[in-house]
Parts: structure tokens; sequence; C-alpha cells
């Protein structure tokens, strides 16, 4: 059972805040929130850009393999981040959605951009650039309007316990980066030091954002981003159509 905390605000009427008494029911409604969105966009343009970070999202997706009404050859699935690491290296978000998700869904796998791992992250970056930009022209990709970023039809995003998405820390320099779509990090507070990841004028231009919290070792940074309190990235997401924070409550136990 989920409760839905009101925002008031303009942009904050693009914002809404799902809290589930568990973590497997946030999991259910997760994943029919997914499948209603694939299937609408499946049906208006023939294609779905869905777009993940690493870390407990992917758990979290878990029931989106059990929803048998899913086109998924429809489906384009990137990272909003990725370590620079080989592909089966443990600290891999290619190896974690694989294993987890991509194993058990029949996404085409010329549809799966992962990065190219044999460059170096400044290097791997600009190649992801590029290919984000092939598919604009190809028209899998859509372009904001209002920003000309890429536009993703769903971004699924989870938030570190410091409050960082993407690969975007607090008090990082990247997070004021307005002209790059994909950019790298050699200095991650995180390990591994070296990473891509998506901006945020390019997360904030999807259609649809998903931020994915669990956790009371999360309430804190959640109170800070919906209350606009600090400066937490997390705080800095929003999205063109709609933005829906998914919590359970030990994350939002501070709300």
């Amino acid at each position: 059972m989920a409760t839905t905390a009101s925002q008031t605000g303009k942009e904050e009427n693009k914002k809404r805040v799902e809290i589930f008494d568990t973590e497997e029911n946030l999991a259910i409604d997760l994943a029919k929130y997914t499948a209603d969105l694939s299937d609408k966009f499946c049906k208006e343009r023939g294609a779905f850009t869905v777009v993940v970070s690493g870390g407990s999202l992917i758990k979290s997706l878990r029931k989106l393999v059990e929803v048998d009404s899913i086109d998924w050859s429809r489906w384009h699935f990137f990272w909003v981040d990725e370590r620079v690491v080989p592909k089966h290296h443990e600290d891999s978000n290619y190896k974690l959605a694989y294993d987890n998700f991509l194993s058990k869904v029949p996404i085409p796998p010329g549809n799966v951009y992962a990065i190219n791992d044999s460059l170096s992250a400044e290097a791997a970056a600009d190649d992801y650039e590029t290919c984000l930009k092939h598919l604009v022209k190809t028209n899998v990709l859509r372009v904001s309007d209002s920003t000309g970023f890429p536009k993703f039809d769903l971004m699924l995003l989870g938030m570190g316990p410091d409050g960082h998405v993407a690969s975007l820390f607090p008090g990082h320099g990247l997070c004021s980066e307005s002209k790059k779509w994909v950019t790298s990090i050699t200095d991650s507070p995180k390990p591994p030091s070296e990473r891509i990841t998506f901006t945020f004028p390019v997360i904030n231009s999807s259609a649809h954002v998903a931020l994915v919290v669990c956790g009371s070792g999360k309430a804190e940074p959640v109170q800070m981003a919906l209350n606009k309190t600090g400066s937490v990235p997390a705080g800095f997401v929003s999205a063109e159509e709609e933005l829906v924070w998914f919590l359970d409550k030990p994350a939002s136990s501070k709300l």
C-alpha cells in the first residue's frame, strides 16, 4: 500500500512522492509504473528508451521481469552512469544489470548500450555521447524541445547515502556541468574513482524520472532533497513530465 505526499508550486506539480509499507510493495508498484510507460511509448512511437543507475535500484526492478505484457523488443536500455572497469568486473553496473535483469528479459542485444570499457574515462564518456547523438539522428532517441538535450522516456535512479545520484556527488564540480551530455569523473569520492555519468541537463530533460530510495540510512538526504534544504544532488533532479519518488517507510521516516 502506498501513500502519496502532495507537493505545491509550479515545478512541484510535476512531482509526487509515493511511500510504501515494504520494499516488496515498492518493487511491485515500480514494475507496474514502468510497464505502463513502456506500453504508452511503444504504442506512441514504437520505442521505449530506459536509463538505469546501479546499486540497489537494480534489485527493485526484479518484479518487472514477471510482467508478461511488455514488448521487450522495442526497449532501448542505457546507463546513467558507469564505472570504467571491464564488463565482467564486480564493480560494473553493466554486470549488475545483466546478472539481475538483462539476462532474464529478451531485450535485443543491439538495443543495450554499454560503455566501451577499453577506453579511458574521458574517451568512454565522449564515445557514449557520440552514441546518443547517433540515436537522435536515427529517431530512436528524442530531443527535448525546451532544452535541446536528449529526452529519454524513463530514467530510473537510485540515491546514495550522501544524496548522490548517477555519479554526481555532493559538492563536486560536475553537478554544475551545463553543456555536455555525458562527462567523466576521475576523482569519485566513492570507489572506483573513474566513471562516466550523464549530466543534470540530460537527467532533467527526461520525460519521466523515478527516484527509488529504500532504507533508514538514506532518510536524512531524502528529507534534505524533498524539503530543498542543503545541497544534496538528489534535490536537483526534475523531469519534463513527471518525477516520482518511490520510498519505503524507513527512507521516508524523516519527512
